[in-house]
């Protein structure tokens, strides 16, 4: 099936001429996208695998045993799709305050967390912003925020042509709306956004982040947006009741092939073959995450049954494995701070953490000692590429 999906547009990009692609407003038509046959079936998959994700969220005590992971896990695998070399490891460890050896790479991730929790937190006031331009603007510049790519307008919507592979227009893979048509598209696709659509809200998630990226609104970090986009959209309709679809990983497994379905949309109209990689996407990335909540489940039950049964065990030392979700990489300093208890009270509770295998000194060090809730830690770190010690 064949369809045009936009107007190209001769410009100046480079200084030279190209032809840039404007795409047309969702959603697709002539002909319409239609759910049935394998579209249908994947739908049904990718939504009951989300619904089991749903579940195993709510099956704990708490969902920021997971909630903390898994959003960290999706900025490292979205930052690695764009070249960074960050790892999970490494942003624990940058958040607890220790000097990374990849400082830029782990800021970029950070910034990712950062601009995730600036939209969660705007769409949860009464009077906060929409999921508007506006907005994912703000959350632009603060993913930019002192990192490669900060001299190009950080939540500025572009004034210039860019485009995507190659060293210049000429050679480039695919070129985006010249940026005097950069407003009207984004207006359109947030008209639709809020507009009244038959297709399911999964299937429209992954339409909103094909046109965004087409647009390719800003001069760098489109990318992590549009990835950002899905994930705040899935949580917005109430696909997902948290943020815990890590979906780059099944991004980063077939890049080239997410890369191509992108672009078949824009040369063919092969709406139809993106949406069916996007749901065979989700149903994959829904189902390691289910994985890895009821590892994580029986990790922490395994070690919190070990901690209260303990013939040593104090308040102190369940009040610090309570918190590990959130700090799983602790110091004495760190641990005093956390409990707003003396330091010999946080070592006594470190110590007993340390001998019943929960967590475990990884500095190897006298002074200035490093403990991390490291099978904690090894569950989230699969597909991440962070070393084992």
């Amino acid at each position: 099936m064949t369809r045009t999906t936009g107007t190209y547009q001769t410009t100046v990009g480079g200084g030279e001429e190209v032809r840039a692609f404007i795409p047309y407003p969702l959603p697709p038509r002539e002909p319409p996208l239609l759910v049935e046959d394998d579209i249908e079936t994947l739908q049904r998959e990718a939504m009951a695998a989300i619904e089991r994700l749903n579940l195993a969220g709510s099956m704990v005590p708490s969902c920021d045993w997971f909630l903390y992971g898994f959003v960290r896990k999706e900025a490292v695998l979205s930052s690695q799709i764009e070249g960074t070399q960050a790892t999970l490891e490494d942003v624990v460890s940058f958040e607890l305050g220790r000097r990374s050896d990849r400082p830029a790479d782990v800021a970029e991730v950070c910034n990712y967390i950062d601009a995730l929790a600036l939209i969660r937190a705007e769409l949860g006031k009464a009077e906060g912003l929409p999921l508007c331009v506006r907005l994912l603007c703000r959350a632009h510049e603060r993913l930019m925020q002192g990192v490669r790519g900060a001299e190009t307008v950080p939540g500025a919507v572009r004034r210039s042509q860019n485009w995507i592979g190659g060293s210049r227009p000429g050679t480039a893979r695919f070129v985006p709306p010249p940026p005097e048509a950069v407003p009207e598209t984004l207006a359109a696709l947030e008209k639709w956004l809020h507009g009244d659509n038959p297709l399911p809200p999964l299937i429209r998630a992954g339409l909103a982040h094909v046109q965004f990226e087409t647009i390719h609104p800003f001069l760098d970090g489109n990318g992590r947006i549009g990835r950002l986009l899905i994930v705040v959209l899935l949580e917005h309709w109430a696909v997902l009741d948290a943020p815990l679809l890590y979906l780059s990983v099944a991004f980063k497994r077939r890049r080239q092939e997410y890369y191509d379905c992108l672009n078949a949309v824009r040369r063919r109209g092969d709406w139809e073959g993106w949406t069916s990689f996007f749901l065979r996407c989700v149903r994959e990335a829904a189902d390691d995450a289910v994985v890895a909540a009821r590892r994580l489940h029986n990790v922490i039950g395994g070690h919190r049954k070990a901690l209260t049964e303990h013939e040593d065990a104090t308040l102190t030392a369940v009040r610090l494995f309570e918190n590990l979700p959130d700090h799983p990489m602790v110091t004495l300093r760190s641990a005093t701070q956390l409990l707003a208890t003396s330091s010999p009270t946080a070592g006594k509770a470190i110590d007993l953490l340390c001998r019943i295998g929960i967590l475990r000194e990884v500095t190897d060090r006298q002074r200035d000692r490093v403990y991390a809730y490291q099978s904690y830690l090894d569950v989230l770190a699969e597909d991440t590429d962070i070393p084992r010690r």
